[in-house]
């Protein structure tokens, strides 16, 4: 009497392990690009957003809705201003912000952003303090595309 009991061999076993292993080196590298990529598009998202406000904070500037002395470039002091928002030189002196909250950059572990003022060059990496005209990304790693985040 033969006695059939259900199960895989060891050859079916090693077989199925081993196309196992090929798929999963294909599928990890493809998930580490695309979890790079979302952080990327989220980065571009950020810049985008505090820039926007740096811009609407210099317009309303210049329209003399904001108050600014003769000396000042029109941007903003700190970042901390587009969300405490300043009080417009209107009729009814409503409180203006800019933005909810200062986005956090994706790409560095302590989310800050780098500085430049109205007075620096457009590549400084030291912020003159005197303004803010600009942020960019203070990792020295390079994107997908091959520039630098910090380019951006």
């Amino acid at each position: 009497m033969k006695s059939k009991t259900g199960g895989f061999t060891l050859i079916e076993m090693m077989a199925t392990m081993a196309i196992i292993s090929i798929l999963a080196t294909g599928v990890i590298p493809l998930s580490q690009v695309v979890y790079k990529r979302t952080k990327e598009l989220e980065l571009r998202n950020n810049l985008r957003v505090i820039r926007t406000a740096l811009d609407e904070y210099k317009k309303f500037a210049d329209q003399e809705i904001i108050p600014k002395s003769a000396a000042d470039s029109g941007y903003p002091k700190t970042l901390e201003i587009l969300v405490a928002g300043v009080d417009l030189q209107t009729q009814t002196g409503e409180r203006k912000k800019f933005l909810r909250r200062i986005p956090r950059d994706p790409i560095t572990e302590d989310g800050e952003w780098g500085l430049r003022s109205y007075a620096d060059s457009h590549d400084s990496t030291i912020w003159g303090g005197q303004d803010v005209y600009d942020v960019y990304c203070l990792s020295d790693r390079q994107a997908l595309d091959g520039t630098y985040y910090a380019d951006w």
